[in-house]
């Protein structure tokens, strides 16, 4: 089964030096480049996964763009978290269709298109009202307006008591994750877990202080390292890449957990 490319959507355009390049198709809509411009109607109605060459002969691979191709090249107004990370958050946070999430420092949007493609309903805080519109332009880019049903955005702080309740998650990617602790004990179900991604280790130490000090439990640090591997079975060569992207944050996770009686 084929789905052929059409006008709107969104598509990555790799050159034979392999940079990368995001467009949005468009009837008699053109790409333009220093190696010439190519013409949007040659594509559109194609299969993906074949080259198409410019008005001076410059071949481009076309595909569509996977989430971890856009968040690379998205437009940014804040540092994403990079794909490495956003897999294990899906899996250290458990997020599942339907889940009710509160996430807080949006940021780019990065980390909301990972969980709204996962099915999540958002609600999301951000205090800066710029990097508000851009989460959601480029998450509607991405995903398309419709996904914006289930992506509620405020302008407001996280360090204040929040306005909803009853989430399953509660994600965090703040400089201060510890000041967000108490008033997540009010609005997190039982057994609900929290989430917070942090660059430093004394970061991580002053949340999870702030998780045992609350009733949390069953808390958990980790971080991803990524190594690539070069694999040219042609030439016989076989090695781990000259670079890796190694620590970028860490991860702490824990759970709401029931009030102990005496």
């Amino acid at each position: 089964m084929t789905r052929p490319l059409k006008a709107g959507e969104l598509i990555m355009l790799v050159d034979r030096k392999k940079r990368r390049y995001l467009t949005t198709l468009k009837d008699d809509g053109e790409f333009h480049s220093h190696a010439g411009a190519l013409p949007h109607n040659d594509v559109i109605g194609q299969e993906e996964g074949q080259e198409f060459r410019s008005g001076k002969g410059a071949a481009y691979l076309v595909v569509r763009p996977t989430l971890s191709d856009f968040v690379l090249k998205m437009k940014r107004g804040a540092q994403v978290i990079y794909p490495k990370d956003l897999g294990p958050i899906l899996i250290q946070a458990d997020i599942f269709p339907g889940a009710r999430v509160l996430e807080s420092g949006l940021g780019s949007g990065a980390l909301s298109m990972t969980l709204l493609r996962a099915g999540a309903e958002i609600t999301g805080y951000e205090v800066r009202e710029d990097f508000a519109e851009q989460a959601v332009a480029n998450v509607s880019e991405f995903l398309g307006e419709e996904v914006l049903e289930r992506y509620d955005v405020h302008v407001r702080s996280s360090y204040e008591p929040f306005e909803h309740k009853d989430f399953d998650r509660v994600v965090l990617d703040l400089p201060e994750p510890w000041e967000v602790v108490p008033h997540t004990r009010d609005t997190l179900v039982t057994g609900g877990l929290i989430l917070a991604y942090t660059p430093s280790i004394i970061q991580a130490t002053k949340f999870k202080a702030a998780l045992n000090e609350h009733g949390f439990g069953m808390a958990e640090t980790m971080e991803v390292l990524h190594r690539g591997w070069h694999v040219e079975p042609d030439q016989n060569a076989v090695r781990p890449d000259h670079r890796m992207v190694a620590h970028t944050g860490f991860l702490t996770t824990a759970r709401k957990l029931a009030p102990t009686t005496d």
